[in-house]
């Protein structure tokens, strides 16, 4: 791929200060980039730095100054501009249409156009894959499933019957969707399972990362709503509702009939209980425990949960306790001793 720097505006909302007829070949990361390459500096560090780069250009904030010699695309948000160029240079690559012949297809199934179907998948009766779509290899898809357009299904993948994704949806190596959900009720000292017989419906433009769990519903559907990201080692429980264009980081853990709002970030390992609302744009910390429901917009660490200025406040005195402890002891003996009269 060779573009110029004009050629890139196409793209990308920004200015160019310097040669607009540059020639870029690749994208690079701010240290690795050549004379061929654009890069990106959004953070102080590294603006500091654009002085000494051998990058043919630099996507930098609007209000940076020009640098005589430094070729520069001025944009509102650097490094988003840097994403939405990338793949100019990186462009996705998904396996030309074809079904193997070790591909395993059951009755009454439709399959769009320009779908590929790896060796060893294993299709259901009653599935649909919608057009442009990819299934690779060892992925299982049971009866009853609905893929949209332009999907793509990562090697051993496995979606229980009757569960629905949309389009664009991107479900990363080893995921499970549909598994039944953990549904038990007490019979003196034996559990009797509760039949969970919804479904999991998964929304357009989701990507779902690798060895995620998302259990069916009991009843009706476990909802993983437009434009939601998952990282990967993520479980999400029977029933649990995921707003549109949520975060949830590795390692998150999110109890049956729980909702979580739109744009909220739940971050690596944090652990949600069941049967709460989580408000939209609420931000919820590493390994933070969350036992209720959170208002919109709020920011909490810790466990059990606190306002992550609180957090910050209560870490800083955790080291101290001993210290606390002696002092507090030390004050209740001279008070007694006073109390005495001694």
């Amino acid at each position: 791929m060779e573009i110029t720097l004009a050629g890139l505006l196409a793209h990308i909302d920004g200015d160019i200060i310097g040669d607009p007829h540059k020639m870029i070949r690749s994208a690079s990361p701010f240290d690795a980039a050549t004379g061929d390459d654009i890069t990106f500096a959004d953070s102080p560090k590294i603006l500091k730095r654009v002085d000494k780069t051998t990058a043919g250009a630099v996507i930098v904030p609007r209000d940076f100054k020009a640098l005589a010699g430094i070729n520069l695309i001025r944009a509102d948000k650097p490094r988003l501009a840097f994403a939405r160029i990338m793949p100019l240079f990186f462009p996705a690559h998904k396996p030309p249409p074809k079904i193997a012949p070790g591909a395993v297809i059951g009755r009454h199934v439709r399959i769009g156009k320009d779908v590929f179907i790896g060796p060893h998948a294993v299709i259901g009766d009653n599935v649909v894959i919608g057009d442009g779509s990819a299934v690779h290899p060892g992925v299982v898809i049971g009866d009853g499933v609905n893929i949209g357009d332009d999907s793509e299904i990562f090697p051993n993948v496995t979606i229980y019957g009757d569960c629905r994704i949309g389009s664009r949806v991107i479900i990363h190596a080893g995921t499970v969707i549909g598994s039944h959900g953990f549904g038990f009720v007490a019979d003196g000292d034996k559990h009797v399972k509760i039949p969970q017989v919804g479904i999991v419906v998964i929304d357009d433009d989701v990507e779902i990362g690798a060895c995620n769990t998302i259990d069916r519903a009991t009843f009706g559907k476990t909802w993983i709503k437009s434009g939601v990201k998952t990282d990967n080692h993520v479980h999400i429980a029977h029933n649990v509702v995921v707003g549109e264009n949520s975060l949830i980081v590795a390692q998150v853990g999110i109890a049956g009939s729980t909702t979580i709002g739109r744009n909220v970030i739940l971050a690596g390992q944090a652990g949600i209980v069941g049967h709460i609302v989580i408000g939209d744009r609420a931000i919820v910390g590493p390994q933070t425990g969350v036992t209720r429901s959170l208002a919109d917009g709020v920011v909490v660490s810790g466990t059990p949960e606190m306002a992550h200025p609180l957090w910050l406040r209560a870490q800083q005195i955790i080291p101290r306790l001993p210290e606390l402890k002696k002092r507090i002891a030390d004050l209740e003996k001279r008070l007694e001793k006073m109390g005495s009269g001694k």
